[in-house]
């Protein structure tokens, strides 16, 4: 259903802009949430490349919480533990491991340029809420500005 803009009130109008700035607000999240996510796992396949033969064997700090880390040394370069979601691991090797991640990366990709095109159309949708009640609100400013000076040339 197609709302003429002109003929809501100052009000409604307002009202209108508000629920507008709602939703970019939450779109505008959940592609920051999407974006957090995908950097990770951007991280996690890149951090995969220092699995190799030739750093086999070397020390490495291995966090135990996220500011405790305890000396290790890197045994197995061939096998690692994917974490799938809700708890779940996954042994997995270094190549299985890249096109996971690849996957997780492509869909978060595909769900964040689904996002764009509603977040675009809202910001559009604001930009011509507010021209309407600027032009409001300049005709009401008019209207008693003229009603002031037709009561002043009474006077």
């Amino acid at each position: 259903m197609a709302v003429n803009l002109t003929e809501l009130s100052l009000p409604q109008l307002e009202g209108l802009k508000s629920q507008l700035d709602q939703e970019i607000e939450f779109l505008t999240s959940s592609i920051g949430q999407l974006k957090v996510v995908q950097t990770k796992y951007v991280e996690a396949k890149d951090n995969l490349n220092v699995l190799n033969k030739a750093n086999e064997g070397k020390e490495v700090l291995v966090p135990l919480t996220s500011s405790m880390y305890v000396p290790g040394t890197l045994n197995d370069v061939d096998h690692v533990l994917v974490d799938v979601g809700t708890g779940y691991y996954v042994e997995k090797n270094v190549e299985e491991s890249k096109k996971f991640f690849k996957r997780k990366i492509d869909f978060l990709t595909k769900q964040i340029e689904k996002i764009q095109p509603p977040l675009q159309e809202k910001h559009a949708m604001k930009q011509a809420v507010m021209e309407v009640m600027n032009m409001k609100f300049q005709q009401l400013q008019n209207s008693q500005q003229a009603s002031q000076s037709a009561g002043a040339t009474k006077a």
